[in-house]
């Protein structure tokens, strides 16, 4: 399945109100790093099992209200919520196996 493009409007639904963990890839079109990403977490999302799993992207330069809660000062930032709370985060170029790694331990 494919990431979920995240805004305002779906946010609380597919994040906050999620019954499994969700990966979030914060992200902007003239970022980089952020497009070297992107290969990454589509890779990623189709191969995950969505039944213990969900992926999303979040575009901040669209949703600016978004990564201010979240004190996204740089970007690419993969935050990792579970039960709606913030567990964990990684900054910058991560390796697909990093992401899976800590997507997975958030399920042991």
């Amino acid at each position: 399945m494919p990431e979920i493009i995240l805004t305002k409007d779906n946010f609380d639904q597919e994040v906050l109100k999620s019954k499994v963990p969700v990966l979030i890839d914060f992200w902007a079109n003239w970022c980089g790093p952020c497009q070297a990403m992107k290969p990454i977490i589509e890779e990623l999302a189709k191969e995950i099992d969505t039944t213990k799993f969900k992926i999303g992207t979040l575009n901040v330069d669209e949703n600016q209200e978004l990564a201010q809660k979240f004190n996204i000062m740089s970007i690419p930032n993969f935050l990792f919520f579970k039960d709606g709370k913030v567990v964990d985060s990684l900054l910058g170029i991560q390796s697909k196996d990093e992401l899976k790694n800590k997507l997975e331990s958030l399920v042991k």
